[in-house]
C-alpha cells in the first residue's frame, strides 16, 4: 500500500485565504494615511479587492469569485461608513466565523461532518464516504479541529479587538489569521482525520461500503477482523 496523501494536497493551495487578507489591509492603509478617514480606507479597500479579483480572473479565475470578493468587500465597507466605526469593517468577518463555527459543529451532530462534505466535492466523491462508519468517525473528529481552531478561535480574538475598536491590531491579526491559520488547521486536522482511521484503511479515496461487507448495513471495521472469511485489503493508488 503506498502512502496516503496528505489533507493539504487534497484541499490544494492557499490563494484564496491569502487573497482574503489583502483588502482588510488596504482598509487600515488608507484608514491610517487619510487621518482615519473611513471613506478612503473603504475606497481603498474595495479598490485593491477588484484590482485582485480582476488578476485572478486574467489568470483564470473564475469571475463569480470576482464579483463576491468585490461584494463582500464592499458591504465590510458600507458597515462602517454607516456606524462610523472603522472596527465596523470587519464585524461580516467576526459574524460569519461564529456562524460558521455553529454550522460546522451542528454537522458533527447530524453526522454530516463539513469537512468530509468538502473532501467528498472536492474529490469528485461526493456522498460515498457517508456509506464507510470509519470515514465518517474520522471526518467528525477533524471537523471539531476546525470548529475550535479556526473559527472559534477567530471569533475570540476578533470579537476582543472589535470590542475595544483596535483597528490597526485587527487589520494585522486579520493576516495571521488567514493563510497561516488556515495551514496550521489543514495540517492538525489532516493529523486527527488519518490517526482515526483504522491502519489497514485504503484511504480518503477509497471509502469501504456495504458492497465490501464493512459500509453503513454491514459490520464496522473492528468487528470485520472478527469473521472467519477475510477481506481482502483494497489497494490505494
Amino acid at each position: 500500500m503506498t502512502k496516503r496523501e496528505s489533507l493539504a494536497e487534497v484541499l490544494g493551495g492557499r490563494r484564496g485565504a491569502v487573497d482574503a487578507s489583502i483588502p482588510p489591509l488596504a482598509f487600515v492603509a488608507g484608514w491610517l494615511a487619510a487621518n482615519q478617514s473611513i471613506g478612503i480606507g473603504a475606497a481603498a479597500a474595495v479598490v485593491v479587492s477588484a484590482l485582485l479579483g480582476v488578476f485572478r480572473v486574467i489568470r483564470g479565475g473564475k469571475i463569480t469569485a470576482l464579483v463576491v470578493s468585490v461584494a463582500g468587500v464592499s458591504a465590510a465597507a458600507l458597515i462602517a461608513l454607516h456606524t462610523g466605526r472603522a472596527q465596523d469593517f470587519f464585524l461580516i468577518r467576526l459574524m460569519s466565523n461564529g456562524a460558521s463555527a455553529l454550522l460546522w459543529a451542528a454537522s458533527i451532530v447530524v453526522r454530516w461532518p463539513l469537512l468530509g462534505v468538502v473532501v467528498g466535492f472536492v474529490i469528485g466523491q461526493k456522498t460515498k464516504w457517508r456509506k464507510d462508519p470509519d470515514l465518517v468517525r474520522a471526518y467528525s473528529r477533524a471537523s471539531w479541529v476546525w470548529v475550535l481552531l479556526q473559527y472559534t478561535l477567530r471569533v475570540v480574538v476578533w470579537g476582543l479587538l472589535w470590542w475595544a475598536g483596535e483597528v490597526v491590531a485587527l487589520g494585522v491579526v486579520t493576516v495571521v489569521l488567514s493563510w497561516p491559520l488556515v495551514a496550521a488547521t489543514v495540517a492538525v486536522s489532516g493529523v486527527a482525520l488519518f490517526r482515526s482511521l483504522p491502519k489497514d484503511h485504503p484511504g480518503l479515496r477509497h471509502p469501504r461500503t456495504s458492497s465490501d461487507g464493512l459500509g453503513a448495513d454491514g459490520p464496522s471495521t473492528s468487528t470485520a477482523a472478527s469473521q472467519t472469511a477475510p477481506v481482502a485489503p483494497s489497494v490505494e493508488k
